[in-house]
């Protein structure tokens, strides 16, 4: 409690000082009055006794938490089409991953229900995510919307950014309204040929047009708190689909810096919550590694562009990695490289192996509470926690 230096004390010191003297007076002289005043109006309060910080509620959650929860919060995993709340309570996963099939013939209200079901069967609220790009990737609006979506290109070249604001925003709100929580979008590759893979999904070819639609689309889905996620680092550029092979990128780090880098570092400076990598091998940055499984890759992330949230990867069980390395293998190397999540459909294999991985001090455990930690500030974020 704050003690005050209280006037009567001042009087019983210089009283008490006095008597020692010559002679003492029962009143205070007239100086004596006039320091003690002074004393009075400037008095200092004591410090406060010292207190213990508060231990971050974060921090809590996480010393809480067995190896196997843990490791299950770094799983964003295909939702099962059968025993979905069991399986998200028994690997304890930190999300699900939704396809059209867990829309397709149900109603809003169904959908709804099934998500409730794997929240409540979750001891740590989970992140619901799908693709709603729009365009070529639509998960719900296929099913749950009068009209799909357009693709963000499309309502561009019809009405501009207004209209391509409107569109995102209504998406965010229909995604919102069935307890989705994080779409895995914006796009942020650029493709100038048309003959490949990612140019119908690639808002344009011009870098700046497309940093400006990774930054808006951030900026609205924050303001809604929606999970963005900014895809598929370092860029696809013009390169084949690595769902059907491995795909390598030849391109100077110059080109990378000058194109694909600036819609990354855009949507970054928005305030992106995730960032999810892709299995090109990415030449200039390393030239054996697929860019999920490398840590040169991961490092450009952290350091070149200082993005500090979850890094996921994309699926491990696309035939540009099992072509690579086997998916229990794959798993393990991704969390090496620096990924903070594995976007996965393979959990009875990859789940185990990465616990054993830590079991085994392969991976080391301040580096699996640094990526749940920022799991869990995701969540926070998201008013999940």
């Amino acid at each position: 409690m704050k003690k005050l230096i209280s006037v009567s004390l001042l009087l019983s010191l210089m009283l008490g000082l006095s008597a020692c003297g010559a002679a003492s007076s029962s009143i205070a002289s007239p100086e004596a009055q006039t320091t003690a005043a002074a004393v009075e109006a400037n008095a200092v309060p004591e410090p406060e006794e010292a207190t213990e910080p508060a231990v971050d509620k974060l921090d809590e959650m996480i010393a809480r938490m067995s190896l196997e929860e843990k490791v299950g919060q770094m799983f964003f995993a295909r939702c099962p089409d059968e025993n979905a709340a069991e399986t998200a309570a028994e690997y304890h996963l930190g999300g699900y991953v939704l396809f059209g099939r867990d829309f397709e013939n149900l109603t809003a209200d169904e959908v709804r229900a099934n998500i409730q079901s794997y929240q409540d069967a979750s001891k740590v609220p989970m992140l619901i995510g799908v693709d709603e790009e729009g365009g070529e990737v639509n998960r719900v609006s296929l099913y749950l919307r009068d009209t799909p979506f357009l693709s963000p290109k499309e309502y561009y070249a019809d009405g501009g950014w207004e209209a391509v604001t409107a569109a995102e925003t209504e998406k965010a709100d229909l995604l919102l309204s069935l307890g989705i929580n994080v779409n895995l979008a914006p796009v942020c590759d650029i493709t100038t040929d048309s003959s490949q893979f990612m140019y119908l999904r690639s808002f344009s070819e011009n870098a700046d047009e497309v940093s400006e639609f990774a930054s808006r689309t951030v900026s609205i889905y924050k303001e809604k708190k929606l999970g963005s996620t900014l895809k598929h680092f370092p860029g696809y550029g013009d390169n084949v689909d690595t769902h059907t092979g491995i795909a390598r990128d030849t391109r100077s780090y110059s080109e990378f810096l000058s194109k694909d880098f600036k819609p990354f570092e855009a949507g970054v400076k928005a305030g992106a919550d995730c960032v999810l990598v892709s299995h090109n091998i990415m030449e200039c940055i390393d030239d054996e590694q697929p860019a999920s499984l490398s840590d040169k890759v991961h490092q450009t992330l952290r350091d070149t562009l200082q993005f500090k949230g979850v890094i996921v990867t994309d699926d491990l069980i696309m035939e540009a990695i099992t072509d690579y390395t086997g998916a229990d293998t794959a798993a393990v190397a991704a969390v090496k490289a620096g990924n903070d999540m594995l976007c996965c459909s393979d959990l009875e294999n990859q789940y185990p192996a990465v616990v054993e991985a830590v079991r085994n001090q392969e991976i080391p455990m301040p580096q699996i509470d640094r990526s749940v930690r920022r799991v869990l500030q995701w969540k926070q974020s998201l008013n999940l926690i």
